[in-house]
């Protein structure tokens, strides 16, 4: 006896099929973790936009009334600046004949480029208040601000009022501002204005607190001695004659650059500081006027702390002083590090008005360095990326939204045309076709259901032959199908066995070895109604019919999944194909069920090979040969959906990824003439867009429906959905009243369209990286349990 010895440390190289499957699988493993980082990201983007308009974490309540008992007398009657030293208030009065010009809520797109325009115009500085959201939205006003010479401030992140946040959220909503004023300008800022502030007789017991613990951090607090309320919109004549200080007195005069309409802020600015360059004033920023008084008292040589560091600006802090108070030299925390120490001011303004170089009109900048300026970039930029992008998807979602609810319309009312067309009494396809057809059925180790198949075909009310293609099942297939035709005293049954070739080089044999003219084909797991074969081939008696697709329904129904795929097959074939028969752009005849003339199939080459959805190829390719294809709703097929998530998925994914290879396959039709090229231009556009993109946008949709919901109205969000909902219900129930129905499965749909829509955006994923690296997948067989032994609900 012979022996052949296996050689060692050889191994067989990999087929070129094997190695492209391998690497094909290498790449799909990370499908869900891909899906899941596009969503996350997605959701980090619309939050942070959220948060740039206050949707996010927004906080609209202002306090007012609040007892000012523990506040200082000093600080209630001091001036608009307000510093501490060692924990202890100093305040600071704006010198006579001099005007300190400040704007809050800015920057606005419109009206902040109006106001700079204005002051470089009268060559006139001003304090800008702003909030950090808008600086990182429009950084380059702030940049433009900046550089004419104006100074900046701090008016919080979101606009809050501070005195009801935690000292964690006061930290964010200071540290946030600083970092977009260095992404947008390179600097950092010591001055505050607190949102809703006023003047300093407003502070109370709340918000008292809050000042001290950002002075104690080297902020500068300022407040307002004139306000000129034009936020009241109460004319040019009042804005301006409210802004005007008393007698001669300095004052720092409010005005607004955003927060609502400014157009007569913009026509009042400018004849504002005519009026008062007339009366002898000079216009300068905040840390212009505590360069003021410092220069003021070193020439008396009084004044409490003079020459020593204070503030957040140039000079010396002057005015009213409590007993004991020392000079602060208390920095910015060092989160915000780029804003150097509040009282980093050793000496006053030189001679040429600068101090280390930094302009005495600009005192309170810093400039922005390491990684405060590096996140402050990062910051900006993310927030770039948010505006174009959040309003991009609702743009394109609101697109989506429109061309699905006008689908919806369109199936309704050629689904219910075409109903009334085809249930005429006078409605006929011609002459009645009697004559046999042979019926193919390609089987891949289906023992548990083959026999039932066949049973039901035996039931068959028109004459038949039998082709059983048995691809090379292991399980005994081919026998069971033998003795099953013999039980069923078949005579016209046929088994063909062949060596394991895919499912449509079964079908290629089966229409090769047909008797007969027309071929219907069905799946080995499908049965079928008594009257099935001979209501799918009366269309043939029209000799421009070249195919015909069935109605199937979902046998296996009773369970969560099987009702979601229930739904989705009545409404599919009930609304969908419906339209499609009228527009001549059917683009699918299911496998489950289907009819040719077989001498179409053989011009068209056959079943191909080319895709994984081999129906949707070979219809797509009857449309390119000028024959019509129909859909036959009295012809029903039961088949056993997938009943598992797994087998769903494995379903879906050649499904949807079968779909996309015959779509590139029969690109040309776009540009062709004649029925070809109606396909292209109205068929192959719609299955584009509500096969593969809305799917795809489908979990973008619901993750705007959460935000709404949880940051920006939720009721009306909620009533949104429920009413997209109803529209798809109202859908749903006329696709199960054409069908004959019952409405009770429809209690599934709202968690099928929650389930379903994300479930169907994994398998897109799968399917784009499947087709992006080449891969190939064989027949696919799904776990069959042959529960579908009669046709559930068949009258």
């Amino acid at each position: 006896m012979t022996t052949t010895t296996p050689s060692r440390g050889r191994r067989r190289a990999p087929t070129r099929m094997e190695r492209a499957a391998g690497k094909a699988a290498a790449l799909q493993r990370p499908r869900v973790i891909l899906a899941l980082l596009l969503l996350l990201g997605l959701t980090c983007v619309m939050l942070l936009d959220g948060y740039l308009r206050a949707e996010v974490g927004g906080d609209e309540r202002v306090r007012d009334g609040a007892s000012a008992d523990k506040v200082p007398d000093k600080v209630l009657n001091g001036g608009p600046i307000l510093t501490f030293r060692d924990g202890k208030p100093v305040t600071q009065t704006i010198p006579k004949k001099t005007i300190v010009l400040t704007f809050d809520d800015g920057p606005n797109p419109t009206y902040t480029p109006t106001v700079l325009k204005i002051l470089k115009k009268y060559d006139v500085p001003g304090t800008f208040f702003l909030v950090g959201s808008m600086v990182s939205r429009y950084p380059s006003i702030v940049k433009q601000m900046v550089a004419q010479g104006n100074e900046v401030g701090i008016h919080t992140f979101t606009h809050v009022d501070l005195s009801y946040q935690s000292d964690a959220r006061i930290k964010r909503e200071m540290e946030q501002t600083q970092l977009a004023l260095a992404g947008a300008a390179g600097i950092t800022t010591t001055l505050f204005r607190a949102p809703y502030s006023s003047e300093t007789d407003a502070i109370d017991n709340y918000s008292y607190p809050v000042y001290k613990k950002l002075g104690a951090s080297g902020y500068t607090s300022v407040f307002v001695d004139t306000d000129s309320d034009d936020w009241k919109q109460p004319g040019v004549a009042k804005i301006i004659k409210w802004a005007t200080p008393s007698g001669t007195s300095g004052s720092s005069v409010l005005f607004h650059d955003a927060g609502g309409v400014r157009s007569q802020t913009m026509k009042a600015l400018p004849q504002y500081i005519e009026k008062m360059k007339a009366k002898g004033y000079t216009f300068t920023t905040v840390s212009g006027a505590i360069a003021k008084n410092a220069a003021a008292q070193r020439a008396s040589g009084t004044g409490a702390g003079a020459g020593a560091g204070a503030g957040a600006a140039a000079g010396t802090s002057t005015g009213t002083v409590e007993a004991g108070a020392k000079p602060s030299s208390a920095p910015v925390d060092s989160a915000v590090g780029g804003a150097g120490t509040a009282g980093g001011g050793t000496g006053g303004a030189g001679r040429n008005g600068s101090r280390n170089g930094i302009s005495v009109l600009q005192g309170a900048h810093r400039e922005a360095t390491g990684m405060t300026l590096y996140e402050g970039k990062a910051l900006i930029y993310a927030v770039t990326v948010a505006e174009w992008v959040v309003p991009g998807l609702a743009a394109g979602l609101t697109v989506v939204g429109i061309a699905v609810m006008s689908r919806f319309g369109m199936m309704l009312i050629l689904a219910r045309r075409h109903y009334r067309q085809r249930n005429k009494r006078r409605f006929s396809w011609g002459p009645t076709v009697t004559r046999p057809v042979t019926v193919i059925v390609p089987a891949y180790n289906e023992k548990e259901c083959i026999a039932n198949t066949l049973e039901s075909l035996a039931k068959s009310t028109h004459p038949i032959e039998v082709i059983v293609v048995d691809d090379g099942s292991s399980d005994g297939t081919s026998e069971i199908a033998r003795e099953a035709a013999r039980s069923f005293g078949m005579t016209n049954v046929r088994v063909i066995r062949q060596e394991n070739a895919g499912k449509p080089a079964a079908l290629n044999n089966g229409v090769r070895s047909a008797s007969y003219d027309i071929v219907v084909m069905m799946d080995g797991d499908t049965v079928f109604e008594p009257d099935t074969v001979r209501q799918l081939v009366q269309p043939f008696a029209d000799p421009e019919v070249g195919a015909v697709a069935g109605n199937a329904k979902v046998g296996n129904r009773n369970t969560v999944i099987g009702a979601w795929q229930h739904i989705e097959y009545v409404m599919g074939f009930n609304l969908d194909r419906r339209m499609y028969d009228l527009l001549r752009c059917m683009p699918t005849i299911p496998g489950a069920i289907g009819a040719f003339r077989r001498e179409a199939v053989l011009q068209v080459g056959g079943m191909s090979e080319d895709t994984l959805a081999e129906d949707t190829d070979i219809t797509i390719a009857m449309h390119r040969e000028g024959w019509r294809v129909v859909y036959q709703e009295h012809a029903k097929a039961w088949t056993e959906a997938p009943a598992s998530l797994k087998q769903l998925w494995s379903q879906r994914y050649r499904w949807s990824y079968g779909t996309m290879q015959a779509l590139w396959k029969h690109r040309k039709s776009l540009t062709d003439k004649g029925p070809s090229g109606r396909f292209g231009r109205v068929g192959m556009p719609l299955v584009v867009i509500f096969q593969i993109i809305t799917p795809v946008f489908a979990p973008l949709i619901d993750v705007f429906t959460v935000y709404s919901m949880i940051f920006v109205d939720f009721w009306a969000s909620l009533a949104m959905w429920f009413a997209v909902l109803g529209i798809q219900l109202l859908c749903a129930a006329y696709a199960f009243r054409l069908d004959r129905e019952k409405y009770r499965y429809l209690l599934m749909m709202p968690l099928q369209q929650l389930a379903y829509r994300q479930m169907m955006y994994l398998v897109l994923i799968h399917s784009s990286i499947t087709a992006l690296t080449g891969g190939r997948l064989r027949w696919q067989k799904l776990k069959r349990t042959g529960e579908v032994g009669t046709p559930a609900g068949a009258s």
